[in-house]
């Protein structure tokens, strides 16, 4: 069984289609910061989950997109929006499977890039999340919303309990 293929992408930034614009990214890693524990009567350690690490998108514009600095130095935790589209094809069958991904953040670093007459003067951008949404195929698989503290797995709150406790 051949696996289902990335057959291209398009990335929208607060609104703006960046069709075209963007040569790559690096999609957010999913990550838990896990912390050693051993405790007494126990023949080793063990790895507590102690929530999520920090998610970063970074992503390269093939040129100048002025929109991109709109937000830069904002205040605000998530005053940037961005959304990933892609388009998954099986070789085998044919079937295309949407992918999307939606964060919110802030810009974290605009690295300008080397400037040469006639060439795209790629921009690199690295972003720093506190919202994150996967959802394929139009089911929701995972759903992290930082100050929120919320945190779904396909459709099960992870943290809903935690919030019960807490009186949230």
């Amino acid at each position: 069984m051949l696996p289902n293929i990335l057959k291209d992408f398009n990335l929208f930034g607060d609104g703006n289609n960046w069709q075209g614009q963007i040569p790559e990214l690096t999609l957010p890693e999913l990550a838990r910061r896990m912390v050693e524990y051993e405790g007494g009567g126990m023949d080793g350690p063990i790895e507590v989950d102690h929530g999520n690490e920090l998610q970063t998108f970074e992503w390269t514009a093939g040129g100048m997109i002025v929109e991109l600095f709109d937000t830069y130095g904002s205040a605000i935790h998530d005053a940037t929006m961005l959304r990933f589209t892609g388009s998954y094809e099986s070789d085998e069958t044919g079937d295309i499977i949407p992918v999307e991904i939606v964060v919110r953040g802030r810009h974290k670093t605009i690295a300008m890039g080397d400037a040469s007459k006639g060439d795209n003067n790629q921009i690199s951008v690295t972003t720093t999340i506190s919202y994150y949404k996967l959802v394929v195929d139009g089911e929701e698989v995972i759903e992290r919303d930082v100050p929120g503290y919320v945190f779904r797995v396909r459709g099960t709150d992870r943290l809903a309990e935690r919030r019960r406790a807490l009186g949230l």
